[in-house]
């Protein structure tokens, strides 16, 4: 079966599957290596450790979020080049998870516990964005991994110049937010408004500092 000839309730089914993955299973990842696995643990302090932790808590967080988003949008897309873009952009993401898990749990910690509400919140989001219309679906992609790389920017200046992993980690998945970025705008995503994008912010900063201490 091909993708062209599934039906809505196929596609629900997918995306319900895909939820459990993201938040109770192992992600459907790419098959790319790891950006850590060829780097050395550093000697980390207690509080470089933690702290290390706790953002790499927040990437996972965002991850979650991130691959809601686009489940949502490819759920609601009209063009089946943008719903394929979509999938295509869940998949590197889902990457990200994978690593940024794997990283939490070598820090000695746990993902944040409030992944089911980011999923569920960001999804609805991602559906009614693809909704509005393919090229506002688009905008959105854009200006959220425009975002996503100035939060990644931040947690590299925090983030102990001896923990090599956390890093390696954050510089990858900056490239391929940028690229799908790129893609979104090359694809004929719109500017969004400027309330838009402010109140972008203003959730992802909820998020992110909730997520940091849960």
């Amino acid at each position: 079966m091909t993708a062209r000839n599934l039906s809505s309730l196929d596609h629900l089914i997918m995306n319900f599957d895909q939820a459990l993955r993201t938040l109770a299973g192992r992600p459907l990842v790419s098959g790319r290596p790891n950006p850590a696995d060829d780097r050395d643990e550093g000697e980390l302090s207690v509080v470089e450790k933690s702290e290390s932790m706790r953002l790499m808590r927040v990437n996972h967080a965002g991850e979650v979020a991130a691959q809601a988003l686009y489940q949502g949008q490819a759920l609601t897309a009209r063009l089946e080049t943008v719903h394929e873009r979509m999938e295509h952009a869940a998949t590197e993401e889902n990457d990200h998870l994978d690593w940024c898990e794997r990283r939490v749990n070598e820090l000695g910690g746990h993902v944040s516990c409030l992944n089911p509400l980011w999923y569920l919140g960001s999804f609805a989001i991602g559906a009614t964005a693809g909704a509005v219309g393919d090229k506002w679906s688009l905008g959105f992609v854009a200006e959220t991994e425009k975002q996503v790389i100035e939060h990644l920017d931040g947690h590299l200046r925090q983030i102990a110049d001896t923990d090599q992993k956390s890093r390696a980690i954050i510089e990858q998945m900056k490239i391929d937010e940028a690229h799908h970025g790129a893609e979104a705008r090359r694809a004929g995503g719109a500017d969004l408004p400027p309330p838009v994008r402010q109140l972008m912010k203003f959730t992802s900063r909820i998020l992110t500092g909730i997520a940091y201490w849960i």
